[in-house]
C-alpha cells in the first residue's frame, strides 16, 4: 500500500485533514474514527477537526492525529469557517474529507481537493464547497448524480468492519440463558430502525431473547412496547456500546430491520463475524445483500416475514451455515480494511492526479 501513500506529485506522504461536524454517538461518528485511524495505521498523515468530544479527541491523539475543537453548527457560527482556514493554512492538506452537511457547509475552499462523504439521504446543495463526493452505496451515488451532480465528481467509496479480538460478552451477564437463541439488533433506537417490528415479532419467537445495543429517543416508548407484550423478560436494553464485536461473538442472529437505511454497517459487521443477517430490504441491505445466499430480506415493516426468516434460522442450522460461509466470502473480498483503505487512497491518488 506504500505508493498509494505518496502524495503522486512530490516526495512527501499525503496529507489528509478530517473534518466531522457529528453528533456525540452514532453511526457516521463511529465509521470516521474507523476510518481515520485506519489511514493514520496505513501511513497517511492526517489531523482532524471535530466538535468537543474528550473520548474522540484522546483516541485521535494517541493515535498521533492531531486534534482542533471547532463548533461546527448553528447559524451563528461565524468562527469555524475562519478557523479551518487557518488550520488549512498551517497543515497543507492535499485532500480535505468532510464528514456530515455542517463540516461541507463550513469547509473554505482552498489548495486541496474537498471531497464530502455522503452516508445518507442528503441534499446536494449543502456541499457545493466541495469538489468530489464519496458515496458510500451505488444507490446514493445515483441519488446525487440525480440532484444534478456532475457524474465524473461522485464516486462509490464503501465502508469497512473490523474485527476486534474480544471475548464474547458473557450471557450471566444480562440474564440470558446459554441453551437460547439469542438475537443481536445494533442500532440506534428511532423510528427509522423498526425496532417496533422487531419485538412484534419477537412475540411471535417464543424461545428466543433479544439484545438491543444502542440509545435514542424511542428508548422509553420500546421499554414500554417491550413490558405491554410481556417481552421484558426476553428483551435486554444495552445502551450505547463500544464492544460490538464482544456482543456479535456472543449471539446466535444479527437482526436489521431498518425502515430507512442507506447502508447500514450492521451488514458488514455480521459478515465478518461470522453471523447470520437477517434484514429488512431498505436501499443499504437490499443493495448488498443477496437474499438466500448471504442473508435473508424481508419486506419492510412486515412482522410475519420477519419472525419466519427468524425462525429458519433458528430452525435450519444448514441455512445459518451457507449464509455465514457466503457472507465471509463478500466480506473478506470487498470489505476488509485492507481492501477499504487500499480502495479510498487509490481514490485520493486518482483524484489528485486527474482533478476533474
Amino acid at each position: 500500500m506504500t505508493d498509494l501513500v505518496a502524495h503522486p506529485h512530490e516526495d512527501r506522504p499525503l496529507r489528509v485533514l478530517q473534518v466531522m461536524a457529528g453528533a456525540a454517538q452514532g453511526g457516521a461518528e463511529t465509521y470516521f474514527m474507523t476510518l481515520t485511524l485506519a489511514l493514520q495505521r496505513a501511513g497517511v498523515t492526517q489531523a482532524a477537526a471535530i466538535r468537543r468530544h474528550g473520548e474522540r479527541r484522546a483516541a485521535l491523539s494517541d493515535a498521533g492525529v492531531p486534534v482542533t475543537e471547532l463548533r461546527l453548527g448553528g447559524p451563528l457560527d461565524l468562527v469555524s469557517p475562519w478557523r479551518l482556514k487557518a488550520l488549512t493554512a498551517r497543515f497543507r492538506p492535499d485532500i480535505c474529507m468532510t464528514w456530515m452537511e455542517r463540516a461541507s457547509a463550513r469547509m473554505p475552499r482552498g489548495r486541496y481537493l474537498t471531497i464530502g462523504r455522503i452516508g445518507g439521504y442528503y441534499k446536494a446543495k449543502y456541499f457545493t464547497r466541495c469538489d468530489h463526493l464519496a458515496c458510500i452505496t451505488p444507490k446514493l451515488v445515483e441519488r446525487m448524480i440525480g440532484q444534478n451532480w456532475p457524474a465524473e465528481r461522485v464516486h462509490f467509496l464503501p465502508n469497512f468492519s473490523k474485527v476486534e479480538p474480544l471475548p464474547p460478552v458473557s450471557r450471566a451477564d444480562f440474564d440470558t440463558p446459554e441453551d437460547v437463541p439469542l438475537l443481536l439488533a445494533l442500532s440506534r433506537l428511532h423510528t427509522n430502525k423498526a425496532l417496533d417490528v422487531l419485538l412484534r415479532a419477537l412475540a411471535r419467537l417464543p424461545g428466543a431473547y433479544l439484545w438491543l445495543a444502542g440509545e435514542g429517543p424511542e428508548r422509553a416508548v420500546l421499554e414500554a412496547q417491550a413490558a405491554t407484550a410481556g417481552l421484558s423478560e426476553r428483551v435486554r436494553f444495552l445502551g450505547w456500546r463500544q464492544d460490538r464485536s464482544a456482543l456479535l461473538a456472543a449471539c446466535d442472529i444479527v437482526v436489521f430491520p431498518s425502515r430507512q437505511e442507506p447502508f447500514g454497517s450492521v451488514t458488514l459487521e455480521a459478515w465478518a463475524h461470522g453471523k447470520p443477517l437477517v434484514a429488512a430490504a431498505a436501499d443499504g441491505p437490499a443493495g448488498f445483500v443477496r437474499s438466500g445466499e448471504d442473508g435473508l430480506l424481508v419486506a419492510i415493516d412486515s412482522v410475519d416475514e420477519l419472525a419466519e426468516a427468524i425462525e429458519r434460522v433458528v430452525t435450519d442450522p444448514a441455512l445459518a451455515a451457507r449464509l455465514v460461509a457466503a457472507g465471509q466470502v463478500r466480506y473478506e473480498a470487498d470489505f476488509t480494511e485492507q481492501a477499504v483503505v487500499s480502495r479510498c487512497l487509490r481514490l485520493f491518488r486518482d483524484l489528485l492526479e486527474h482533478p476533474a
